[in-house]
């Protein structure tokens, strides 16, 4: 059989061969992730209203230090940096954001989205030579699976949110009574969609059961597996529902304290 000699030449930035509209979805994350990062930011630098009644803004929880009520550990540490802003959120949003921005389904969104590696399937990228994950800095890309353990931890911590935010102190006597108000639900919604998109990851397979040939004979290990395999496939759309989640969660108690929101009680 002759051997046939194909020649490949490399595409420029942004020349394809595809005639849809490839760029819409990088453009939608692009917009969508500058504008939550611009936010956070923005709120983590507030240090004001992000609590309000018996809520507390994910963004915030735990709070550390600081002169809420919900603070762990008294006000503002002396060992705090002068020339930094002193805020709550500076202290614990680190470690939820870099686990986002380690998670697997990330990383191939925003990949695309701000570097264009590459912008889109079968579309020319502005560089000639591909280090992969190897390399600084993104070979810090593998502390995705001890960064899970963290959030995990935060899980517990927001679920503990929760449930103080359904005690509300009555004004008339000052003790505190069970109910339930619109911000409950929001918090609780937003606590869900952050373990389902959690319980879903990558890494958490593996861990599970992931490194094993086989799962036969170990029921719980099995049964553990199933579950965050049936999770995982909807990672993408838990990690867009908890984005947005979390963001209107502060919003709400945000202007709920600031009295531009009235929150409602149900009961």
């Amino acid at each position: 059989m002759a051997d046939a000699l194909v020649q490949l030449t490399r595409r420029r930035f942004g020349e394809t061969m595809r005639r849809d509209a490839w760029w819409v979805q990088p453009v939608v994350v692009f917009i969508i992730l500058t504008a939550f990062i611009v936010y956070a930011t923005w709120a983590a630098f507030q240090n004001a209203h992000y609590e309000f009644g018996p809520y507390l803004s994910p963004f915030y929880s735990p709070v550390l230090f600081g002169d809420s009520a919900h603070s762990w550990f008294g006000p503002k540490p002396g060992w705090w940096p002068g020339f930094l802003p002193f805020s709550p959120a500076l202290i614990i949003l680190p470690f939820p954001g870099l686990f986002r921005v380690t998670c697997y389904y990330y990383r191939g969104a925003y990949y695309k989205a701000f570097w264009a590696d590459p912008p889109a399937c079968t579309v020319g990228e502005p560089r000639k030579t591909y280090l992969g994950e190897r390399t600084l800095p993104l070979v810090l890309q593998n502390v995705h699976r001890y960064l899970l353990y963290i959030a995990l931890v935060f899980l517990v911590i927001l679920a503990s949110d929760v449930w103080k935010a359904l005690w509300f102190v009555d004004p008339a006597t000052g003790v505190k009574e069970f109910g339930m108000g619109v911000g409950t639900l929001i918090l609780a919604t937003n606590t869900v969609l952050l373990a389902l998109y959690t319980l879903g990851c990558h890494s958490l397979r593996h861990i599970v059961g992931g490194y094993l040939d086989r799962l036969a004979g170990r029921p719980v290990r099995k049964a553990a597996y199933d579950c965050t395999s049936c999770l995982n496939r909807w990672h993408p759309k838990w990690a867009w529902f908890s984005l947005f989640s979390v963001a209107f969660a502060d919003i709400y108690v945000r202007l709920c304290s600031m009295g531009i929101w009235h929150d409602v009680r149900i009961f």
